[in-house]
């Protein structure tokens, strides 16, 4: 049985001085505005991430509030809601150029497993219970009577201490399998340790196949926000310990060193307009069937830019290491990659063609020519195809240090474009 349905009011916790706990929250950038206008107002709440990162010390950025009464007030006394979802009680306010997360105290009810909840107005002491691990709930009164309140569900501060993951109640895992995701994320981002009858809970479920009964979308999302984090290599490897992977798609995973130290070799060469969670998103994908992957990535509903990434970087990858390291010049180079995107050229590199990987990134992706179309046109080449060739066989010129500056350029373009004549009209 959920905690929630237990009953009866969570105690504040004895904990951090409570002045001293607001004091360190009131050096955020975003608190001070939020302070300021809630230091009368009762029962708001910073919860989740934000107050378990306040007592490990760290600098939350992502501040989400829950109201244990009526959303509408505080919301409008904080600004006009840029956006809201009435099925979940929940708004973003804009305050001072900082966004808010506001949510109405709420419980939750699973009509199946895997689907979205029903909420229903609750205290914030069973909000709380409702949340997926102990760590995140956790809840530190704003203003008002409440200011200063540190709040808990079981254990809460005790697993933080310890270092513990540990999910609420055992019907976790079954009603929301994303949590399973969210366990590995907070695994790698935290180094905490799984609690061992929450890791037993989260086999059971995932030999279960808990994860076939959520939309692809929300997997997808999960997966996403995993390959986001600061250290996505050790999110995936996370996943891995488990299990959960495997459950995503046959094949699917980062589960050997081997393939850890691969994504990270790729992640060094990604220049900074890279996406790194493409490249991380590749190297697991790359045990899955290339006939399946794009229907997969569709199914998980990707965006079709990182999707088409991926698909380039998995299927091009291997192929482009071994035509860059047959390369020996710059345009060599530069034709071998074509128009492949940056993921599948740091991965190209990372299979074992570093050197000219690094190269193409680095410096030979940026070299542009100081003549265009029309200085071709002008000097009397038609419309079609021959502009283009001369183009190419230009840059193919001034990649490889044989052709400098306009005129040079042009030069290089005409003898291309003319089949051989280089004297411009």
């Amino acid at each position: 049985m959920p905690a929630a349905a237990t009953g009866g009011r969570i105690p504040a916790v004895p904990g951090p001085d409570p002045d001293a706990l607001l004091e360190r929250f009131a050096t955020l950038p975003a608190a001070g505005p939020l302070l300021a206008r809630l230091r009368d107002v009762d029962d708001v709440y910073l919860v989740g991430g934000a107050v378990r990162d306040l007592l490990l010390g760290g600098m939350p950025v992502d501040l989400d509030l829950v109201v244990d009464g009526e959303l509408e007030p505080v919301a409008a006394l904080l600004g006009t809601p840029a956006r809201s979802h009435d099925r979940f009680a929940t708004c973003t306010v804009v305050l001072n150029g900082f966004s808010y997360d506001l949510a109405r105290a709420r419980r939750e009810t699973y009509a199946r497993p895997g689907a979205l909840p029903t909420v229903g107005p609750a205290t914030i002491d069973t909000d709380l219970l409702r949340r997926d691990f102990t760590v995140n709930a956790l809840a530190l009164g704003l203003g008002g009577r409440c200011r200063g309140r540190l709040v808990q569900a079981p254990g809460a501060v005790r697993d933080l201490q310890e270092r513990a993951l540990r999910v609420l109640h055992d019907a976790s895992f079954r009603d929301d399998p994303t949590r399973l995701l969210r366990l590995a994320r907070y695994r790698s981002r935290l180094g905490f340790a799984v609690e061992e009858h929450t890791r037993a809970l989260a086999a059971t479920a995932i030999a279960a196949g808990a994860l076939g009964t959520v939309t692809g979308a929300r997997v997808g999302t999960e997966l996403r926000l995993l390959a986001a984090e600061a250290d996505p290599v050790g999110g995936f490897r996370a996943l891995a310990e488990l299990g959960a992977d495997g459950a995503i798609a046959t094949g699917f995973g980062i589960r050997t060193p081997e393939a850890a130290d691969l994504a990270n070799r790729a992640l060094s060469l990604l220049p900074v307009d890279g996406d790194p969670g493409a490249v991380v998103l590749a190297v697991a994908a790359r045990g899955v069937d290339l006939g399946r992957l794009r229907a997969l990535l569709d199914g998980l509903a990707f965006p079709a830019g990182q999707r088409d990434a991926i698909l380039a970087a998995v299927g091009h990858a291997p192929g482009l290491a071994q035509a860059l390291s047959a390369a020996e010049r710059p345009s060599q180079i530069a034709a071998a990659v074509g128009g492949l995107p940056v993921e599948a050229v740091a991965l190209a590199g990372a299979l074992g063609a570093e050197p000219a990987a690094r190269r193409w990134l680095d410096t030979l992706r940026h070299v542009r020519l100081d003549i265009d179309g029309q200085d071709l046109l002008d000097a009397g080449i038609p419309r079609g195809p021959r502009v283009g060739a001369g183009l190419a066989a230009a840059l193919a010129a001034k990649l490889d240090g044989q052709a400098s500056g306009h005129d040079a350029e042009l030069v290089e373009a005409l003898r291309s474009a003319e089949g051989g004549s280089a004297a411009p009209r």
